[in-house]
């Protein structure tokens, strides 16, 4: 989990977030003359896509700087979901896109000696988007692991690199053999590619509004730890969520010996805890209820 990129890549998330939009912004208008130019759709569709990635950073960058406001009496833990909110609009964003797509490629399909497409315009403006997109997802690489938000972002980017290498595999095709389908179903292609990204942001995105477990967390594995723990005779109302990407949260009721409460041991008890979650699972944040053996107030079900 820890990745002390270097250089400009170790750069916070809103930074980065900023070079990748004037990128994106600045290889849309490239790829929308060179669309208009050429008739390309796929070149089109990944030039919407782009502008799609544009409107998608920008609310991305508005959501970071919302998260890093500081908690308050009414928000006591602050606005990181804002992050989560804004990766929930970038899916959307990408199922809407796909459909448009979808919708004019079958068109074209339909009707394909409607459209003439110029086979030599593709291709230079699709080398410029794909090294533009390849230098945002090197940006982002790093603080994609750790950030929901930044997450979407490096998926709608990847997804334009690999629409450009289409469009590019579409533009030899056409110069080849003149062949002007192959830019619709290279259209066709970028929307389906849009569609499973768009599904597991979507995805990730429930699985941290509905408060389940982090994926790759073991509840099971937690309690084992904590019971291992000397003085402790028992680990229940076990809680395992995120506030977004990389921020679990964790709380538990764990029951100690009496010895432990005689001795006056339990602030030992409960730091140990607290670095058994730090070190071995990654959770910064945790909170648990010390009580003595036989305590009544207890809910038996063990859950997270």
């Amino acid at each position: 989990m820890h990745d002390h990129a270097p250089g400009i890549r170790g750069a916070d998330s809103r930074r980065l977030l900023a070079i990748s939009l004037s990128l994106t912004a600045a290889v849309f208008l490239v790829q929308l003359v060179g669309a208009l130019v050429s008739g390309s759709l796929a070149l089109l569709a990944d030039a919407v896509h782009m502008l799609t990635d544009a409107v998608a950073l920008v609310v991305a960058l508005i959501a970071s700087a919302v998260a890093a406001r500081p908690a308050d009496d009414r928000r006591t833990y602050g606005y990181r979901r804002a992050e989560v909110l804004g990766a929930l609009v970038n899916a959307v964003i990408l199922i809407v896109l796909s459909v448009s797509v979808a919708v004019e490629g079958v068109r074209r399909l339909l009707r394909p000696d409607a459209y003439e497409v110029e086979g030599g315009w593709m291709v230079v403006v699709a080398l410029v988007g794909l090294v533009a997109n390849a230098i945002s997802l090197w940006l982002l690489s790093a603080a994609q692991r750790h950030s929901l938000n930044v997450r979407g972002a490096y998926l709608e980017v990847l997804g334009d690199l690999v629409g450009s290498v289409l469009v590019i595999a579409a533009a030899l095709v056409i110069l080849v053999t003149g062949w002007a389908p192959a830019d619709a179903i290279a259209s066709l292609a970028i929307a389906v590619l849009i569609v499973p990204r768009a599904v597991v942001l979507l995805r990730e995105v429930i699985g941290v509004l509905s408060e389940s477990a982090p994926a790759g967390t073991s509840v099971a594995a937690i309690r084992s730890h904590l019971l291992a723990a000397s003085g402790v005779a028992d680990v229940h109302d076990v809680h395992v969520w995120q506030l977004t990407r990389g921020a679990p949260v964790f709380t538990a009721h764990v029951v100690v010996s009496p010895d432990v409460v005689a001795e006056g041991r339990s602030a030992a008890v409960l730091r140990d805890l607290q670095e058994c979650l730090a070190d071995h699972f990654d959770v910064a944040h945790s909170t648990f209820q010390i009580e003595e053996a036989g305590h009544a107030d207890r809910d038996d079900g063990r859950h997270a």
